[in-house]
């Protein structure tokens, strides 16, 4: 029997390759808006161009159009359409960029942000006529590209007056009724905190105050990368929707000037961020020698020095000030609506207030800007400050050595005269009993004991003094059940009681353990 004969796989179907003449035909029409606003653009040279939101509304959404149409007949990888498909993608970007810089431009007076070092307004300015000389050098460029495929331009002409954005003094009476929310107080910290545990994970927003102009190309893609600006962008525009949906329009709005204050710092850093990602994406994808876009490349539209030092300059050292200044505001803002309370926790198991502990506490308090106080046997230590609860472990060692005296006490002592030896298996041997009992831990292994002991002092003396310089030295220390007491903001205490549960960021000997994840901001 013969087994019939696999047949063949069937071939993909060939793609059809549209006739240039066709392709020209479909351009020429869908592209008479693009072309003829990029006549218009061409046409204020040399004159400087003032950009309105009519002529990038109209300049962004034809751009949007022919981009997706270009691509769709992959003119991405066509030798002939590629850089008419770049210059289209440059004038999209730049066009978005130039939106979100008037909108800042219009809307600063009403984000009430905090006076900072620089002069945020004449920047934006700056940032806005950089932005307009490469729309027009990007739009005479594409009608030297329409020229060359053989494209008819728009015969109309567009009327200077045409994109003139009159704009009336005023604004609409504010006459709709305000909501009510159940609690300002709640509200209010969980907003402030949420802008500080955000503020934590955006150190990359700090970049530009620590790298030298002539290293900014270092900075790609770590720490600065588009994936890293779109993550926080989307994250800043979740919290200012949480602001927009429980406090806007509410009572405590129009009651406490400052809520807004937080709502323009939130505003401005997701507006300079959106800003900053699109630079990003330009300078990866078309000015980037490694990954850039070689039909832009060879002669780009804008010098990669210059998108850099706007994108380091503006976009992110400005989302970086403000976001300083505004955890400052939030740290206000927490301390006036903070709820006092008081929580109880362990002390430190490993040599109580050491470095460790003593810092990851200060780190906690500090992230709140809140003021706590932690009290113990009736004294009171600055919680954010590590120098001031160091200070506590002296009580602490001192209770300890007073317990110390009184459990050795308690031990059965060898009578009459012993040598050195005999004293140190003594003190060797009550160590390991307390050992036995969980009442001491030794970390070291043997134990480096005294040379010699003073003949003259009494036993109990002698031993007593000796495993007092074993905890000094570090070899042992001395196991408690005491505790201590944090007093202030809520919300602080909560972290703080997360931190106790978890050790303190450490064991019983000393070795670093993971803490829990809603304290992640202390390992950035």
């Amino acid at each position: 029997m013969t087994l019939p004969a696999e047949a063949d796989p069937p071939h993909p179907k060939k793609p059809i390759v549209i006739k240039n003449g066709d392709f020209i035909e479909l351009i020429e029409k869908r592209a008479c808006d693009l072309l003829a606003i990029a006549l218009f653009l061409s046409a204020q040279r040399p004159q400087p161009i003032t950009l309105t939101r009519p002529l990038i509304a109209d300049l962004l959404s034809q751009s949007l159009l022919i981009e997706e149409l270009l691509d769709i007949y992959g003119a991405r990888n066509n030798r002939q359409w590629c850089r008419f498909r770049s210059l289209v993608a440059t004038i999209k970007l730049f066009a978005e960029v130039s939106y979100e810089l008037l909108h800042i431009h219009h809307s600063l007076p009403s984000y009430r942000l905090l006076p900072v070092e620089r002069d945020f307004a004449a920047a934006t300015l700056q940032s806005l006529d950089l932005t307009a000389d490469v729309l027009v050098r990007a739009a005479t460029w594409l009608l030297a590209q329409a020229n060359r495929l053989g494209l008819k331009l728009p015969v109309a002409r567009i009327h200077p007056d045409h994109y003139i954005e009159h704009l009336p003094p005023g604004r609409l009476p504010h006459d709709r009724s305000m909501r009510k929310i159940k609690s300002a107080d709640e509200t209010v910290t969980y907003l402030a905190t949420a802008y500080l545990n955000l503020a934590a994970d955006s150190e990359l927003l700090n970049t530009a105050e620590n790298v030298e102009p002539k290293d900014y190309a270092t900075c790609f893609p770590d720490p600065i990368s588009e994936d890293n600006l779109r993550y926080l962008k989307v994250r800043f525009h979740c919290l200012q929707a949480l602001y927009d949906t429980y406090v806007s329009e509410t009572a405590i709005e129009s009651l406490d000037p400052n809520l807004p204050t937080l709502r323009g710092h939130i505003s401005i850093v997701f507006h300079l961020l959106e800003i900053a990602t699109y630079l990003v994406h330009y300078y990866e994808r078309h000015l980037n020698e490694h990954t850039g876009d070689s039909a832009l490349r060879r002669r780009p539209v804008i010098a990669p020095g210059t998108l850099l030092a706007m994108m380091m300059n503006y976009s992110i050292a400005f989302s970086g000030l403000y976001l300083k200044y505004g955890r400052c505001f939030c740290h206000s803002m927490l301390r006036r609506y903070a709820e006092i309370g008081k929580i109880e926790a362990p002390v430190p198991s490993y040599r109580g207030f050491h470095v460790r502990p003593s810092t990851l506490i200060a780190r906690i308090v500090q992230h709140y800007g809140s003021m706590v106080v932690m009290e113990l046997d009736g004294q009171s230590y600055d919680a954010g400050s590590p120098m001031d609860l160091f200070r506590a472990n002296e009580k602490i060692n001192a209770q300890k050595r007073r317990w110390l005296v009184s459990e050795i006490g308690r031990q059965p002592l060898p009578e009459g005269e012993l040598n050195d030896n005999q004293i140190r298996a003594t003190v060797l041997d009550i160590v390991i009993k307390l050992s036995e009992q969980g009442k001491v831990v030794v970390y070291q292994q043997p134990l480096q004991f005294s040379d010699e002991f003073n003949k003259e002092s009494i036993l109990l003396e002698t031993v007593t003094k000796e495993i007092a310089k074993l905890q000094a030295t570090g070899q042992i220390d001395i196991r408690t059940d005491l505790n201590i007491a944090f007093v202030g903001d809520k919300r602080v205490l909560s972290d703080l009681a997360l931190l106790a549960e978890s050790g303190y960021g450490e064991d019983h000997f000393g070795n670093n353990i993971a803490l829990p994840k809603e304290l992640a901001y202390l390992r950035r």
